[in-house]
């Protein structure tokens, strides 16, 4: 299935856009989306961290991804 992703921060500039189709199987995970993600996009892995968002709120690697979900990357945030 093919979900949409959206992009904020420096993850933006890692994907090289504000949104980004992917294609899962059925059943996939938030953790096996960062794998996912990590292979195609390398530049994930440098991040001291960052978060997936599920219809936002902040997902668990264990959390199963459905189609209807708006799905977001939030890059790590800093503040002082």
């Amino acid at each position: 299935m093919t979900i949409k992703i959206l992009a904020f921060g420096i993850t933006k500039d890692i994907l090289g856009t504000t949104k980004k189709e992917v294609e899962i199987n059925e059943g996939t995970n938030v953790g096996e989306l960062k794998e996912l993600l990590e292979k195609d996009f390398p530049e994930l892995k440098r991040l001291k961290s960052y978060f997936i968002a599920i219809d936002d709120e902040y997902a668990e690697d264990h959390q199963i991804i459905t189609i209807n979900n708006e799905l977001a990357i939030i890059p790590p945030v800093s503040g002082g």
